[in-house]
């Protein structure tokens, strides 16, 4: 692969903000921006571990766009409102990457575009291009 790829899902903040869902570099990383739990226009899932859940279903669908998947993740981000919610939030999380152990990192912030949110997820994911047989496929 020799240039960037960018993904799209169609989300209504992707054209609005200008930004692409994820963008896989030419060395095989993989960038996935900030995923919530809105799924076509909605909110799905009330509370912190539903939110984290379908977040990081959204993060990977957009992996799959590119050929890869939870087992290319090497790190993830996840962004709270509340101290209380870390539990739940790393419960997901474990369920999801226990096996693969990615790097992570969760952040408190004092808030998101809707009120109703209280986790976003990033993930970063790699797979060597070379192990793909060089150029992937669009």
């Amino acid at each position: 692969m020799t240039e960037l790829r960018r993904v799209s899902t169609g989300a209504p903040w992707e054209d609005a903000f200008g930004y692409s869902r994820a963008v896989q570099l030419p060395n095989g990383l993989v960038l996935v921006s900030g995923c919530t739990s809105i799924v076509d226009g909605e909110i799905a899932g009330g509370g912190p571990y539903e939110q984290t859940v379908n977040a990081f279903n959204v993060a990977f669908s957009a992996l799959e766009q590119l050929g890869l998947g939870p087992a290319d993740v090497v790190r993830t981000r996840m962004y709270i409102t509340h101290a209380r919610d870390v539990e739940d939030v790393g419960r997901a999380h474990k369920e999801l990457f226990d096996a693969i152990r990615p790097a992570a990192s969760m952040i408190i912030v004092s808030g998101f575009v809707d009120p109703s949110l209280v986790v976003e997820v990033e993930v970063e994911a790699y797979r060597d291009p070379a192990a793909q047989g060089g150029e992937v496929s669009s």
